[in-house]
């Protein structure tokens, strides 16, 4: 089996320890490809035949290239870049009995809690500086590339009751440890050292625990990948290999990476934002096209919500659904809900299934149980701001939102051709 995609997906994770990273990671695959960087603040200089790009608040991102001749509507992929974790709190350091540092966290979407103990963990993430010349403030990439924390489980004997279960308190039993006493008032110079500042100089930060286990391909026949942040940077690094390698000559072709989905994407990078309308619309005006010309474009268009979905559980099979049961390694799911978490509709899944037949790709169905709820993800959301058909697919992937998810080294590859017939 050729691990050469899976092999390039497990370097993008594991450089990409937080969705700042996931950004200047893609940003810099797009450079190399000629792309433009687009300021919003900036006069845009959009021209037929151009490939540009445009973030917003350093952790969401959109590429886009116009064909050369009159375009008939757009072909979007939209995937989110940030994961559940836990984020450091403002004054972090915690100091107890006089003997021990702990870091003061709060939870970032919903995780599993158990499997972040006894993990070697550390901080990715930026901080903010003033810069002394333009006055303008400044984002500093942080990642604390060694074992720096760890939350460390309470011993069996202290809590008999443990392996009966048990209800996380996110103040008292997820904090992790820092140091001894010696390490008191070094958290932010350690932070401020790999950013490459002073530590004075830090006026803001936004910084995260991230798994620090290497990403694992295994299985009797190495079938699957294991990493953090699979859901859901695995459709995003996808997605913007398709994105690349398409022909995008009839329709406007747009990679589009939306943060803050995991806590519900109301914020001005995430789907419910005006981001993506901002851009499309600005697009529309840089090309001398009306508005009635961006309506006609969107009725013509469609965008896949590229989000990873649930495969059935080896040991769990019966919280699948009977009829609809996605496995890890058989291709990529498309996902209904008939109460519109997902938006996938007949016309949409039509669309998509036929870009997957001729892409050769196998194509699987979730639909959560009747008598569970399920998660939502971005396409519904966006599309409040940017209404277009809008089909929901993902790869199927175990153990979502632990510090260290499973999916399959086939199905990144599947979804890279799909993405690709999607943007010819």
């Amino acid at each position: 089996m050729d691990h050469t995609v899976s092999k390039e997906l497990a370097q993008f994770l594991e450089a990409s320890p937080s969705c700042f990273h996931a950004v200047e990671n893609m940003k810099k695959s797009l450079l190399n490809e000629n792309f433009v960087q687009l300021q919003e603040n900036q006069k845009w200089h959009v021209q037929p035949g151009g490939r540009y790009f445009i973030t917003r608040n350093g952790s969401s991102l959109i590429a886009f290239t116009v064909p050369e001749h009159e375009f008939q509507g757009m072909r979007i992929i939209a995937s989110h870049g940030d994961s559940p974790t836990f984020k450091i709190k403002e004054n972090p350091e915690l100091e107890t009995d006089s003997h021990y540092i702990r870091l003061n966290v709060e939870r970032y979407g919903g995780m599993l809690c158990a499997p972040w103990f006894d993990r070697p963990l550390s901080v990715a993430g930026r901080v903010i500086v003033k810069d002394p010349d333009s006055g303008t403030f400044v984002s500093r990439l942080v990642n604390i590339d060694r074992d720096l924390v760890l939350i460390p489980n309470l011993a069996i004997h202290m809590n008999r009751e443990a392996n009966n279960g048990y209800k996380y308190n996110a103040q008292k039993d997820m904090l992790p440890l820092y140091g001894d006493l010696t390490a008191k008032g070094t958290f932010m110079k350690n932070a401020a050292e790999a950013a490459g500042v002073n530590e004075e100089d830090i006026l803001g930060h936004d910084l995260f625990l991230y798994n620090r286990e290497k990403a694992s391909i295994w299985g009797a026949s190495e079938e699957f990948i294991s990493c953090g942040r699979l859901d859901d940077l695995q459709c995003a690094f996808a997605s913007l290999k398709g994105f690349l390698a398409g022909d995008r000559q009839e329709y406007m072709a747009i990679h589009c990476v939306l943060d803050n989905e995991e806590v519900g994407s109301g914020t001005k990078q995430g789907a419910a934002s005006t981001f993506l309308y901002d851009t499309l619309t600005r697009i529309h005006d840089c090309l001398g096209l009306t508005r009635e010309d961006y309506l006609i474009h969107l009725a013509n268009s469609l965008m896949i919500s590229a989000d990873n979905a649930h495969a059935v559980h080896p040991n769990h099979t019966d919280k699948a659904d009977p009829s609809n049961r996605p496995y890890i390694n058989g291709g990529i799911v498309i996902k209904f809900n008939a109460n519109q978490k997902y938006c996938t509709d007949g016309v949409s899944a039509a669309m998509f299934r036929d870009i997957c037949k001729t892409a050769d790709v196998p194509v699987q169905t979730f639909v959560n149980r009747s008598d569970m709820a399920g998660g939502s993800t971005l396409g519904n959301i966006s599309n409040t701001q940017v209404a277009l058909n809008t089909v929901d697919i993902g790869l199927p992937q175990l153990a979502m939102h632990s510090p260290y998810e499973t999916a399959g080294v086939k199905d990144t590859e599947y979804l890279i051709r799909a993405a690709r017939e999607f943007f010819r």
